[in-house]
């Protein structure tokens, strides 16, 4: 039963509930804010601590981060491996045509395999939608002070004003890019 409990996605009234409780844990253990993306930094400046001033600072006190990111790498990889429902991935049959236009076909996966694999990166569409995309994601995270999990759910809920901000410049540039600009990109060979 606990099996079964843990391996079906959970609706979003119990779900949102539990990450929405991380901030105040976070906030009462200890006055830590919540977000992902400085773990790269903690990394870095673990790794190579040279004289770059971006490095420069006591990292060890961020090592709870680090084993928050450690624990979420280890729970995708049982969620895969261990919890993966061997069905193919539903989307809506108005998705699938949608898709089958830019000649996807593939919906087995939560990523389309014509999309994101090795030969795939070596097309224009997949180095855009790998390399610059990720690029993008990275700067985007570098530039707003941190990434959609700590601006959404951290720093709303603690009414700050950038987070506010930078939440309503994701979902612009969200929508901007799901409708105008993929297709586009999904058009490329």
């Amino acid at each position: 039963m606990l099996l079964k409990l843990i391996s079906a996605p959970w609706p979003w009234y119990v779900a949102g509930p539990i990450i929405g409780l991380t901030v105040p844990l976070l906030l009462l253990l200890g006055n830590r804010p919540f977000g992902i993306s400085s773990s790269l930094r903690h990394i870095c400046a673990a790794c190579f601590p040279g004289k770059v001033p971006f490095f420069a600072y006591e990292w060890k006190k961020e090592i709870w981060n680090l084993f928050f990111a450690a624990g979420i790498v280890i729970g995708g990889f049982i969620a895969a491996h261990l919890l993966a429902d061997p069905a193919p991935v539903q989307i809506s049959p108005k998705l699938q045509t949608a898709l089958g236009e830019f000649g996807i076909s593939d919906h087995n996966n939560l990523l389309p395999s014509q999309l994101f694999n090795w030969p795939a990166l070596l097309t224009i569409r997949g180095f855009i939608l790998i390399i610059v995309g990720g690029f993008l994601v990275g700067f985007g995270t570098r530039y707003a002070g941190g990434c959609t999990s700590g601006h959404s759910i951290f720093g709303l809920s603690t009414l700050q004003w950038p987070s506010l901000v930078a939440t309503c410049c994701f979902m612009a540039g969200g929508f901007i890019m799901s409708n105008l600009v993929l297709p586009f990109i999904l058009s490329l060979s």
